[in-house]
């Protein structure tokens, strides 16, 4: 399932805009990374794609079909998925509660689901009467992950999977998106630490005030001169 956006235009509030012609292209199978300074728009064009900012122009497709500005949940019934930054797991519920809320629609696939999942993330199996909160960063990480694909989406936006995590729960969180795409997920993730990012990703998409300020594969990106003067040197190693 491929996602498109196209020229979208939009913000939180009424007459600001934060995205101003966003322009974004995922397909099956492909890591796709959004990349940029601080207030570029990174994690607002993930949450527009997701139903949650308001769009004022532009469309957003998913495999052809228009579905822009369609709320969250019947985006997930569509087969796209999110996983935030914060907050995203529930901490007072043990792992397989967890895993359990992100399929509770159609609780009939749950053990099909789970099985999946924990083959995805072997690390999942003998934690799942573990509560969340118990859980390090990286292992949270792990389980908003697991937990948005018991839908079996065709589509993951991941908000800064490896913010605050140390350098090797990056690396695992990184691993974790690679062997996501290597299922055929299309995964689109907005990412700071941009060097780590454009050595696993397909494609990538700098942002600067909202709009694309560069775009190739991370090859190109990495050694693009306009991108290592402009935008490596201020991002996170």
């Amino acid at each position: 399932m491929t996602v498109e956006v196209k020229g979208l235009v939009g913000g939180y509030l009424p007459g600001i805009d934060i995205l101003n012609g966003c322009d974004l292209t995922a397909a099956p199978g492909e890591l796709v990374g959004i990349l940029g300074p601080n207030g570029a728009g990174k994690s607002t064009l993930l949450k527009a794609v997701f139903g949650m900012v308001k769009i004022r122009s532009g469309t957003i497709l998913v495999n052809g079909e228009d579905v822009t500005g369609i709320r969250a949940n019947e985006l997930v019934a569509r087969g796209v998925a999110f996983v935030p930054q914060n907050n995203n797991v529930f901490t007072d519920l043990t792992v397989r509660e967890n895993l359990e809320i992100g399929i509770f629609q159609r609780p009939k696939e749950f053990a099909h689901r789970l099985e999946a999942v924990c083959a995805l993330f072997p690390d999942l199996t003998g934690r799942l009467k573990q509560k969340a909160g118990s859980l390090s960063g990286g292992q949270r990480q792990t389980l908003a992950m697991g937990r948005a694909l018991m839908t079996g989406p065709s589509v993951l936006l991941l908000d800064e999977p490896s913010a605050g995590l140390s350098p090797q729960r990056q690396d695992e969180v990184f691993l974790h998106a690679h062997r996501i795409k290597k299922s055929g997920v299309a995964v689109v993730m907005v990412e700071q630490n941009a060097r780590r990012c454009l050595q696993i990703c397909d494609r990538a998409y700098v942002l600067d005030q909202g709009k694309n300020a560069h775009h190739g594969t991370g090859e190109e990106l990495m050694h693009d001169p306009k991108v290592i003067e402009l935008y490596l040197g201020t991002l996170a190693d």
